[in-house]
């Protein structure tokens, strides 16, 4: 059935793409002679072939693939009259004749963006212009070529799956689960061990056992002058079964190493006998 019999008059179907558009105003600006820009007309993403850089072969490849379109940029001598219609629309006077004295010759557009560099505010403006010029022309281009730019997919990250509270009391039974799994591991351990071993790990649990309970004892508050209370509030969750440990003693305690700030030991500084 004709166009003109279902009523659509004619009027070309367009084909919805997610444009890039600071791709897109890219490749309309750069009319460079030896950058070639293309769309693709599935995900709307911009693809820039230089030559000397790129496979020579690129260019065949992409003009035989129907995804991909080529992108017309805008002339020189279009891009030349923005300038010359932004002149006017500057209100400073001198401004104005520096900008009309910078686009006369070769060289304009860059003698140009030069004069603007010192005038913040009429750079800005400039920019916005060229923007709207440049939306123009891809708005026409994307029409005549029957494609309607629609919003760009955002991606999100999936937001972290929350694990739920745990109970103090349940805390509380891991723990004493945890400890009766590693005691239980640790006999099956010491059944494999020869004496000498034993010996080792012995020596190496008993400065274990002395070292928690000089910990503890540093850690007891100043008004407690005895040990703590039955009721055991120094006390760790792991350590509420087992018995009060043992006063610290010397001959299990290791040295430790002098930090990086003490001074260090000189032979003019250690103690010499008296004389006889």
């Amino acid at each position: 059935m004709a166009d003109s019999d279902s009523g659509g008059g004619g009027a070309q179907q367009l084909r919805d793409i997610p444009v890039d558009w600071e791709a897109l105003e890219d490749a309309f600006e750069n009319n460079a002679p030896e950058v070639h820009s293309y769309l693709h007309l599935v995900t709307g993403e911009v693809l820039r072939v230089v030559d000397g850089i790129a496979d020579p072969e690129m260019h065949s490849r992409i003009a035989s693939d129907t995804t991909y379109m080529r992108i017309e940029p805008v002339s020189s001598r279009e891009q030349y009259r923005w300038m010359e219609r932004f002149i006017p629309m500057v209100e400073e006077g001198e401004l104005r004749d520096q900008l009309s004295a910078a686009i006369d010759g070769k060289g304009a557009f860059r003698r140009f963006k030069d004069v603007l560099m010192t005038y913040g505010t009429e750079r800005e403006r400039w920019f916005a212009f060229r923007s709207e010029r440049l939306r123009v022309f891809m708005e026409a281009w994307l029409s005549a070529h029957g494609l309607a730019p629609v919003a760009r997919p955002v991606w999100t990250a999936e937001a972290p799956v929350s694990e739920p509270a745990i109970s103090q009391d349940s805390l509380s039974a891991r723990r004493k689960s945890s400890a009766e799994a590693l005691r239980k591991q640790l006999r099956e351990l010491a059944d494999t061990l020869g004496a000498r071993d034993l010996e080792k790990v012995t020596a190496f649990a008993e400065f274990v056992k002395a070292r928690r309970a000089a910990r503890g004892f540093a850690h007891r508050p100043e008004s407690s002058s005895g040990p703590s209370s039955e009721s055991g509030e120094h006390m760790t969750e792991d350590d509420s079964d087992a018995p009060p440990p043992p006063v610290p003693v010397t001959a299990v305690a290791v040295p430790a190493k002098p930090s990086e700030g003490d001074e260090e030991v000189t032979p003019s500084s250690r103690k010499r006998p008296a004389a006889r």
